[in-house]
């Protein structure tokens, strides 16, 4: 297949540009002002400014969209939470329209989304049935489902990403937790008792693959099948790198730090989620527990 990849250098991005490589597909990497590729085709992106040109592209068999303004970096200013909200939603929709204007559209688009989009789900388990819930992250979400999903009127096959906490050494949460936890500093955040439904970066990229080439369509949670709570979480990593784990961080200290709304919508909210759709069409996942997970992690 021919593939174009937005948001290609990001943590997702680049592994899924490797293995799509790997296994022989053609892959567009679509960068902001030039579309990196062997051969001289070409293309501009800029979705703040509402930009994209892949008239010379020519005919794509799908369009993956893992592009965005970083959420967990740093406060949600006015600013920030606009910068958050428009590079999805501009980004999925003039995707949508730039595949309007191919003579044939792609026969898929993959979009990013997250698992934000259920809100806090308590020790509720909620799959892809549920309906949104509230917040700022759930806003995003919906806002850019919802202009993903207008692709379905061209005949585009459409599959909402849904992400969980994605385990990697080289970026996302582990990149900030594991020199903590290597000077014995590592501690639950608040009571530890909130839900994280988390994914191996391998399964991450295999789960979206697995979405390339199968006739799977709408939202797709990609986490695990058996999330933990956040003390479980300390416990397992603490024990793997044989370090202690008895330190807590409260919320008053995260609130200070990273403001309040990230503290309460990205560090203390619970999220119980099930891959139910990756499960029902025979997705296998390579990492399925936490600890097998973050010792292959933590070794390679």
């Amino acid at each position: 297949m021919k593939i174009v990849v937005a948001g290609s250098s990001g943590l997702i991005g680049s592994r899924l540009v490797e293995r799509l490589s790997h296994l022989g597909h053609k892959v567009i990497r679509l960068r902001h002002g030039e579309l990196m590729n062997s051969s001289t085709e070409s293309a501009t992106w800029n979705p703040s400014a509402s930009m994209i040109d892949l008239s010379q592209v020519g005919q794509v068999d799908a369009i993956v969209n893992l592009a965005g303004e970083p959420i967990g970096t740093s406060r949600w200013t006015t600013s920030k939470r606009q910068r958050i909200v428009e590079s999805r939603e501009n980004g999925s929709r003039i995707l949508v329209e730039a595949m309007g204007k191919m003579e044939t559209p792609p026969k898929c688009f993959l979009n990013g989304s997250a698992i934000g989009y259920y809100g806090d789900t308590g020790d509720s388990v909620v799959d892809e049935d549920r309906e949104s819930g509230e917040g700022f992250l759930a806003e995003v979400c919906i806002r850019n489902e919802a202009a993903a999903e207008k692709a379905t009127a061209l005949g585009v096959r459409v599959v909402h990403l849904r992400t969980g906490i994605v385990l990697a050494k080289n970026g996302g949460v582990l990149k900030k937790q594991l020199p903590l936890f290597a000077i014995g500093l590592g501690g639950r955040l608040g009571s530890g008792k909130q839900h994280l439904s988390w994914v191996h970066i391998d399964d991450e990229v295999s789960g979206i693959v697995f979405a390339l080439e199968t006739e799977i369509t709408g939202p797709v949670n990609l986490t695990s099948p058996n999330p933990v709570t956040n003390s479980e979480f300390t416990k397992t990593l603490a024990n793997i790198m044989v370090r202690p784990s008895f330190l807590s961080v409260p919320r008053i200290a995260l609130d200070a730090v990273m403001g309040a709304e990230i503290t309460q919508e990205m560090l203390l909210v619970s999220q119980k989620v099930a891959p139910k759709k990756l499960v029902l069409n025979g997705f296998r996942f390579q990492y399925p527990n936490l600890e097998g997970a973050l010792r292959s992690i933590i070794s390679g």
